[in-house]
């Protein structure tokens, strides 16, 4: 698996008209050889150039599905590894710059997972107590960390029936890395708060003492998505005032204050 970067010559010199001129003639020249996958995120000029809209795993999902043997992923860098996982063999999943990446995906690695599932096991019998679920907003070695140990992966849609699904294999699951998801989750699930303690993985055991590890039925990551975290529920405040007859819509990465509201 392998996720390649194209790095496009006097990229910043030329000015819009001319880049859409480009990108159309490479379109042309390479017809079906090539997919471009545009996330619901992407600007207009980026936008209007994808074969396909929508989000990561759907557009994943598109891709596989098609002749192209080049992928181009307009997202950041988990959206790519997730079209290289789906995608046939001979396909390659391209993305056009490594530098694009996801601050919550980024808040939770391979070698702090790793620590904690040991520093887990000094406490309880983590093999036996423990499933681990990771978001899809993760790396794919974390999602490989997940197979290997008997967890899963989940979307923000499916989360509810992933976590129940996995208190079926075990008695606590470890969440990774958005703390809100599976906060509201688990609280969807009738989990009382204070049995979702925070792990911080800057800290020994979390930060947790052995008691309340024990207790636990999620441990929660400490990981947020940055823009998620901007949206307070004095805003929300705010706006049923201005339109009391309104209704309020919250992605679960929000805070448990504001998807209760």
């Amino acid at each position: 698996m392998g996720v390649e970067t194209v790095r496009i010559q006097g990229l910043r010199s030329s000015d819009a008209a001319e880049l859409d001129a480009r990108i159309r003639r490479a379109k042309a020249a390479l017809g079906k050889r090539a997919v471009i996958l545009g996330h619901h995120y992407q600007r207009e000029e980026v936008y209007r150039h994808a074969d396909f809209h929508g989000d990561s795993l759907q557009l994943s999902r598109a891709a596989a599905e098609q002749e192209a043997e080049f992928i181009i992923f307009c997202g950041v860098h988990f959206m790519a590894e997730v079209a290289d996982i789906l995608s046939r063999p001979e396909q390659a999943s391209i993305l056009p710059d490594l530098n694009a990446g996801c601050s919550m995906a980024d808040m939770a690695d391979m070698p702090q997972v790793q620590r904690a599932w040991e520093e887990l096991a000094t406490v309880i019998d983590v093999e036996q107590e423990v499933t681990p679920v990771t978001y899809v907003n993760s790396s794919a070695a974390l999602k490989a960390f997940c197979g290997v140990h008997g967890g899963a992966v989940c979307t923000s849609s499916n989360a509810r029936k992933v976590l129940d699904w996995a208190f079926g294999q075990r008695p606590k699951a470890l969440f990774f890395p958005d703390q809100h998801l599976g906060r509201w989750t688990g609280y969807q699930l009738g989990i009382p708060l204070r049995d979702m303690p925070v792990w911080d993985p800057s800290l020994p055991l979390g930060g947790l003492t052995p008691e309340e590890i024990r207790r636990a039925r999620i441990l929660l990551w400490k990981g947020h998505c940055s823009v998620h975290q901007m949206f307070q529920p004095a805003h929300i405040e705010r706006w049923r005032r201005e339109h009391p007859q309104g209704q309020v819509i919250a992605h679960p990465e929000a805070s448990f204050e504001v998807c209760r509201m």
